[in-house]
């Protein structure tokens, strides 16, 4: 059996108050949960940025170490040749000695100087580093702190919010497609959520324009669905609103 459209109005209207109760229950709950995927984001980027830092010292040090052999191999090039020069036979055997020791001497200067390079990149990394575990360890008490409130807030409403969403589902079945697409619609468009609003002093409670006293005896009389000309809000009558919620009480 089809329904008036009187029936409709109640039906849209209760569909509404289980909506609002719903918004205001995640209200409650405020910016928590996207705070706590913030932080989430937050501890998730330090411990990648930790891990890079850390691959980086990794190669600061194995470079310190190449060098400093590099060094030794040097020195110890250095003594050969040294031992050899006293052993030459010539002037271009001696050329060649020295030139040698010569080219070991710059090898070292430029190790040295990169040691001292990768010394001060390995130091300023190394503080970095320290200062990244800070700033994770204080993320993560954030994130815990704020999980726990998190936690408490939704105990205490999780209950209420299913009961609610269950009751909108069972509310939705009664409802027409058209109507109940329409009523989604205006829901996501609207700032409050609000798809169906009540007079209230004279005007749509949902954009508080004015509604002329023509059109509020059509929305009393209940006759057809009338929506607000200014924010497309469906329109229902004070006291089918105050019935709608008496009802939803009992």
């Amino acid at each position: 059996m089809e329904q008036t459209v009187e029936q409709k109005l109640r039906s849209l209207d209760e569909l509404q108050l289980i909506y609002s109760k719903i918004d205001k229950i995640r209200q409650i709950r405020g910016e928590l949960p996207m705070e706590v995927s913030d932080l989430e984001d937050d501890v998730l980027g330090l411990e990648t940025r930790i891990q890079k830092i850390k691959g980086e010292l990794e190669d600061l040090e194995d470079s310190i170490a190449n060098r400093k052999n590099q060094i030794n191999e040097a020195n110890a090039l250095i003594k050969k040749y040294d031992a050899q020069l006293k052993d030459v036979k010539n002037n271009r055997e001696y050329d060649a000695l020295t030139k040698e020791i010569e080219i070991q001497n710059l090898d070292i200067q430029v190790c040295e100087k990169k040691i001292k390079e990768f010394g001060f990149e390995l130091n300023s990394k190394t503080e970095l580093y320290n200062k990244t575990i800070e700033d994770l360890e204080l993320r993560k008490k954030d994130l815990e702190h704020k999980k726990q409130e998190l936690e408490v807030i939704t105990s205490e409403t999780e209950k209420e919010e299913d009961q609610l969403l269950n009751k909108s589902k069972k509310a939705e079945k009664g409802i027409e497609e058209r109507l109940l697409v329409a009523f989604h619609k205006l829901r996501k468009n609207a700032g409050n959520g609000l798809a169906v609003a009540t007079i209230a002093r004279d005007s749509c409670a949902g954009c508080f324009n004015q509604i002329p006293p023509q059109r509020q005896l059509e929305i009393r009389q209940r006759k057809k669905i009338i929506v607000c000309e200014y924010c497309g809000r469906i329109l229902v009558d004070e006291v089918l609103a105050t019935e709608v919620e008496e009802s939803f009480k009992g």
